[in-house]
């Protein structure tokens, strides 16, 4: 979009003229991506719920193996697409998916139940990355660094608005209409963020015609796997990504073990799920717009990495150090549900936009194959190692405070990551500022 003119001046968080239109349509598209994803997420945390987090390695096994596989063909996809034919094709093939699945939960009889929660929630699993990763690439094709510093916040805290009326409308219809409608829901929501897009997009083009944004990239479909392994700056963001999927993995399994040992039918899990998803999303929203807006241009984004990363280990020192993580602590919520909700809004309030601002410093290449490599196959690796992690700790006794304790060493890790990053990767978005 327009780029800025030179350091963002007294005022860094202001949007300059030119950008609103393209701001707007990113945070109506930021909307429905997330909005579509949250109306469906409690569903599938009742499922997980129901066995709890044991099984949770066969999940991610599964959804790990799903991600590894579709990954190449992404990049295969954007080496010879144009953008405004890939986001649609992407984005159409999940929505005919939610329409497919709508029979399968509308007549329980035709799929073993164990069967569709497994399917579902590998599935689900994998949309939630394609569509938010497809999102964020976007975003950093269209956005400068010095724009995405101060614009990031502003987009992230629109999808947060999404994410916050995703499970409310859950909560609000699942016992009126059943599970099968809200898929429809979700699956009118995502087309909406496509034509979004396409319309973003042409802004974009009549922006900066000159361009070649919008070419196809060429090159090998396992490009994406390739930068992972080759590219400094690629790898210390894949360590990142596993540190803080650590983090949000180890409060998602210890969540579900108490809605499993706490709640006995379907629908109480999934209106837990739904509670803590929007007490969390609320949290996230004051952090976007109460910290992170100002707080990146300011100190740049590998420090608000660091700032993130010790936010976390108290959260889960919480946990640690609590006599009875079950117990209720503030109002109905242990101390497992109050490190879930911090933990995930420090991740999507300001550990997301802080990291997604440093990928616009990177080659269009990089950006589309390997970041949507980081953001799918190495998360859901991530997702796999903590959880085997966890199950093998518990084999030998340890409890919840153990478990957590794991936590408390990444996000430590995670730290030190921010620091190499404010010293190395984000030294030199400084430099374009």
């Amino acid at each position: 979009m327009t780029p800025d003119s030179g350091p963002a001046g007294p005022d860094p968080t202001r949007v300059r003229r030119g950008e609103w239109p393209a701001l707007l349509l990113s945070c109506v598209y930021f909307f429905c991506v997330l909005t579509a994803y949250y109306v469906i997420r409690p569903v599938r945390e009742q499922l997980s719920a129901a066995v709890g987090s044991t099984q949770l390695p066969w999940f991610y096994a599964a959804t790990f193996l799903v991600t590894l596989a579709l990954t190449p063909l992404f990049a295969a996809l954007v080496s010879r697409w144009r953008r405004r034919v890939m986001v649609p094709v992407v984005y159409g093939v999940f929505v005919a998916c939610l329409i497919g699945f709508m029979p399968f939960f509308a007549q329980p009889g035709l799929l073993s139940p164990r069967a569709l929660g497994v399917v579902f929630f590998v599935w689900v699993s994998v949309f939630n990355l394609f569509v938010v990763s497809v999102f964020w690439i976007f975003m950093s094709d269209i956005w400068t660094p010095p724009q995405a510093r101060r614009l990031f916040p502003l987009i992230g805290f629109a999808g947060t608005t999404g994410a916050l009326a995703g499970p409310a409308i859950t909560h609000t219809l699942v016992g009126v209409v059943g599970v099968a409608p809200l898929l429809g829901v979700s699956a009118a929501l995502l087309g909406l963020a496509t034509f979004c897009s396409l319309v973003l997009g042409r802004h974009a083009r009549e922006q900066r015609p000159s361009t070649s944004d919008d070419a196809p990239l060429g090159g090998g479909m396992l490009d994406g796997l390739k930068q992972v392994l080759a590219s400094p700056f690629m790898r210390n963001m894949a360590l990142l990504l596993v540190l803080a999927d650590g983090i949000g993995t180890i409060n998602y399994a210890l969540l579900a073990d108490y809605s499993h040992a706490t709640f006995t039918s379907d629908t109480a899990r999934t209106a837990v799920a739904a509670s803590v998803d929007f007490a969390s999303n609320v949290l996230t929203m004051l952090l976007q717009v109460g910290i992170a807006w100002w707080l990146m241009p300011a100190i740049g984004a590998g420090r608000v990495l660091i700032l993130w990363a010790g936010i976390a280990m108290a959260a889960l020192a919480l946990v640690v150090f609590s006599p009875d993580a079950y117990a209720p602590l503030v109002g109905a919520m242990p101390a497992v549900a109050i490190a879930a909700i911090v933990s995930r809004a420090l991740g999507y309030g300001m550990a997301e936009p802080a990291r997604h601002a440093l990928f616009t410093q990177v080659a269009r290449t990089e950006r589309y194959k390997g970041q949507n490599a980081v953001d799918t196959a190495v998360w859901r690796f991530g997702d796999l190692l903590v959880a085997l992690t966890m199950n093998a700790m518990k084999a030998l006794g340890a409890g919840v405070g153990a478990v957590a304790m794991i936590g408390v060493a990444a996000a430590g890790t995670a730290a030190g990551i921010g620091w190499r990053l404010s010293r190395g990767a984000g030294a030199r978005v400084s430099q374009d500022a």
